[in-house]
């Protein structure tokens, strides 16, 4: 039997559980979530994205993705448009208010990193990045009819 606190998706599951539960306290102090900060990061990044598009980038799934949208409309933090050439597709953009709330977490956001790679070295912190992104793409090898 493998000890739990030597499982790689344990481990992973643990440390991500502790910093959302934490960050999601003080989203929620300001009046968001933790999935809308993601969406205004990822449209930070690169705004004008599809739903599908954020959704890939914010792992959060098309259903709650929709809700949340739905809710950050309401608020006024984004606008949906259709795309002028293609009047089908709807892209998704940060309004200034949705710009103003970004600029507020990202401080929150920053302090949450340096306190989650404390005692590490900068290239070490690169490092586990790195590899997160690549224990991430391996995850790819489980989807689709081969799984």
């Amino acid at each position: 039997m493998l000890p739990l606190d030597n499982y790689v998706p344990y481990l992973l599951n643990r440390a991500g559980a502790r910093i959302a539960q934490a960050f999601s306290e003080e989203m929620r102090a300001l009046g968001t979530t933790l999935q809308a900060w993601r969406v205004l990061a990822a449209l930070r990044d690169r705004d004008n994205q599809r739903v599908s598009e954020l959704a890939d980038h914010t792992s959060i799934e098309i259903s709650t993705l929709s809700r949340v949208l739905d809710g950050m409309q309401k608020q006024g933090l984004i606008a949906r448009r259709r795309a002028p050439d293609d009047g089908r597709v709807v892209t998704l953009h940060v309004t200034a208010a949705g710009r103003r709330l970004t600029d507020r977490i990202i401080p929150i956001a920053e302090r949450y990193e340096h306190v989650a790679v404390a005692g590490l070295t900068s290239s070490e912190a690169d490092m586990l990045k790195r590899l997160l992104r690549r224990v991430y793409a391996n995850m790819d090898r489980l989807s689709g009819p081969a799984s």
